[in-house]
Parts: C-alpha cells; structure tokens; sequence
C-alpha cells in the first residue's frame, strides 16, 4: 500500500489545526457566542417579565420617548432601553431594603426620617422591545476583579455612586469591606475582590471654587473651564469612570469665567462654558485613558420638580406629597435644559473619543413621586414658617434610596455587559 503523499499530510495536518483552532475558540468565547446570538438584553435565567397592563405609566405604543438621537442605547435588533415605561413590580423591587445598606447617606433615607409611602421604591423600568438583564452582585464584582470604579461629578453622581455600592455590598462578607473618605475622594472596597467603587467630588469636573467636598454653598460660582489637571490627576488608572455634570450650572444667569493662570472674571453664556468644559474632559480621556481597556460613560442630566403646575398639579405645588410617577408620555420639565442636552449631543457627536452617554433624562423625568421631599437630614433648625408649609423645603432634586437611581446603575450594567 502506498503511504499518503506530502501533498496529502499536509492537508490533513492542516485541517486538524484548524479544526483545533476553532474548538478553543468555542470554548473560550462560548458565553460571549451566547450573548449575541441569544435574545438581546435577557438571560436565560432571568424570569419572565410581569404583566405590563397593571401597575403600570401608559405609554403611546412605539413612541419614542427620548427628545433627541443623543445616546439612544439601541441595539442591533432596533431595542432602546432609554426609552419605555414604568411598572409598578412589588415582587422584584426594591433591590435592597434601606436599613439594609449602612452606606447611604441621611440625605436620602427618606424612609428613616418619615416618609409615610414606599411606592416610589417599587417601580421597574421595562423598555418597549427588551427588557434590562437582572443585576448580579456576583457577576459584577466579578468583572471589577482588580480594577476601580470611579463616579465623578455632584452629589447627583454621589447618589448613583451610593446606589452601586448598596446593590453590591450585600454579597459581601462584613470583614471584607469598608468604606473611606479622603476629602474629594471616597472609596468603598470589596477586599476579596481587589475592587474598588469610588466617588470624586467634582460639580463642574474642570476647576472652579465649589471644589471643597464640605464647604460648597457658592451662589457665586466661578469655572476654569481649561483646567481640570487638579481633578484628573486623581481618576488615572481608573478601568471604568461615570462622569455627570449639569446642576451646578444652571445658575438663572451667564456663568463666570476664568481663563488660563489670570485673574480676570469674564462672563460667558452658560451653554458656551458647559462645552468648554465637556471638550475638556474627553481631551483629558483622549490623553489618559486606554479604550481597549476602560469604560467611559456619562449621566445625563438629572431632573427636578419644582412646579406641579407644569404636570397638571396645583399651581402652588412641587413634588411634596407626590407618590406616583407622571403618565404623560410627552412630558419634560422646565428643569431639564433641552438647549444643554443639544450641546452633550453636539460635543460627543463631534468626537472621537468612545463614550457611552446614560440618558436617563426622560425616564426620570416621569419620576416626580422619587425625591427626597422633606424626608431627609436637615442641616440647619426648620422656621416655624417652614414647619408651616412643608413645601418650602421640600427637596425636589435628590432622590431617596433605594429608589431611581438602582435604575441608573441597571442601565449602566446593561451597557457594560452588553455594549
């Protein structure tokens, strides 16, 4: 018998190599094969959605909720998960309950300082042709393993920053954990994890004199809107970084400016200073931080209630004694600048820096039912005249935990395990 040609072993050597080669790949990207071929945005564990014709804020079928094209998370399959409605879900929500986390601050245990309701704890996000994956403590921390997390921003972003740590802390052991403040800085870490989740105070993320964590009551703001080494020096070598701006810009007046190493104050329209300073940022991200491996992402800005008027409430009214969300699809405040949200659109449109933007304006928008209102620590003795009128002091901006801002962190999971 003849023995097989060189021709011929050396197709067979060929083939077996290549069958080899495709068999590793199987198996080593065999979760991430499953991720794109399955159902967008569901595992096969997750359980089935409850039914949305109850509970739920009515929405117009297929309307899009999201005023502009600005950070739509849509998938290949045409799936938004910015855009949606709210149902009212007492089987899986809230995540954690409020005693449970010891991290959250007194400003925003709404539950601990009286708020008679609990409603506003209950409501899921449910886009219109997905649904969000299931949080998991464990896979998340598994995926910080030996990394950091960095939220940096106002204290809205302190809010969101707080809500991760709760969703994550409670798989933790208690000797495995702890959580410090170094004055702009504050770092929880999961020791057995080599993980860390951090917050940086920073309100307008470039330079300005509302800087220090604790002594930031300014009505007089000042901005370096080219300067921003005196932040950023601290976020080098973070693997995922959230940043948020917005609310301490928005002034009423033109925001006050300087430039380079002068003392000159000039002013500048409030939408101009706002892209100097978005510019700056992603060309400190350009610089520092390697898009093979970190994350970028940027909240959209937080909303306010300040009239009811404007959702058909009383005319003397805010969100005091609102326990339900707005059921008008269309709605957007006077709180939320659509001129500010044009500029986000204009200046990472314009880059080439990858970001993924977290718009979660128009789905907390309808939120009016999830502030802190006057359920929270109050910094200085209330006036008779307040005790009065609780409206006077209803806090319309920060939001109570658990609450909307778990919703924040389970986009922000979604768009890092399926991006």
């Amino acid at each position: 018998m003849k023995s097989p040609g060189p021709h011929r072993r050396r197709n067979l050597r060929t083939r077996l190599f290549v069958f080899c080669f495709v068999a590793f790949v199987i198996v080593l990207y065999g979760e991430d094969f499953t991720c794109i071929l399955g159902t967008p945005f569901r595992r096969a564990d997750d359980p089935p959605s409850p039914p949305l014709q109850q509970g739920r804020v009515p929405r117009e079928k297929d309307e899009a909720v999201v005023p502009f094209a600005v950070g739509k998370g849509k998938t290949d399959e045409g799936c938004d998960v910015f855009a949606g409605e709210w149902v009212y879900d007492e089987l899986s929500r809230p995540h954690y309950g409020e005693e449970e986390c010891p991290y959250i601050q007194p400003q925003l245990t709404c539950q601990a300082h009286g708020r008679p309701d609990a409603g506003y704890q209950h409501w899921r996000w449910q886009p219109l042709r997905c649904s969000l994956p299931s949080f998991d403590a464990t896979l998340m921390l598994e995926m910080l393993r030996g990394k950091r997390m960095m939220f940096v921003g106002d204290s809205l972003n302190r809010g969101q920053f707080v809500s991760m740590v709760c969703l994550l802390h409670r798989v933790i052991p208690e000797h495995a954990k702890s959580m410090e403040t170094f004055d702009s800085l504050t770092v929880f870490t999961a020791k057995d994890y080599n993980a860390t989740i951090e917050f940086y105070w920073a309100p307008f993320l470039v330079e300005s004199n509302s800087d220090n964590a604790v002594v930031h009551r300014i009505k007089d703001r000042i901005v370096r809107p080219g300067s921003i080494m005196k932040h950023a020096r601290h976020w080098k070598g973070a693997d995922i970084v959230v940043f948020n701006t917005y609310l301490w810009w928005m002034t009423g007046r033109k925001m006050k400016i300087l430039r380079g190493d002068t003392k000159n104050v000039t002013e500048m329209v409030t939408e101009d200073a706002y892209r100097l300073a978005l510019r700056r940022m992603l060309k400190w991200v350009e610089k520092n931080m390697d898009p093979r491996s970190t994350r970028v992402f940027f909240t959209s800005m937080s909303p306010s209630h300040h009239s009811s008027k404007e959702w058909g409430g009383d005319p003397e009214g805010n969100c005091y004694n609102e326990t339900t969300p707005i059921e008008d699809a269309t709605y957007w405040g006077t709180s939320t600048s659509k001129s500010m949200m044009q500029v986000i659109g204009d200046v990472f449109d314009a880059t080439g820096v990858p970001i993924t933007l977290l718009n979660i304006t128009q789905l907390s928008e309808y939120r009016k039912d999830a502030h802190t209102q006057i359920y929270k620590k109050q910094w200085s003795p209330l006036t008779p005249e307040q005790l009065g009128n609780p409206r006077s002091y209803a806090d319309c901006i920060h939001w109570c935990l658990p609450g909307l801002q778990d919703t924040w962190n389970e986009l922000l999971y979604a768009k890092l395990f399926f991006p």
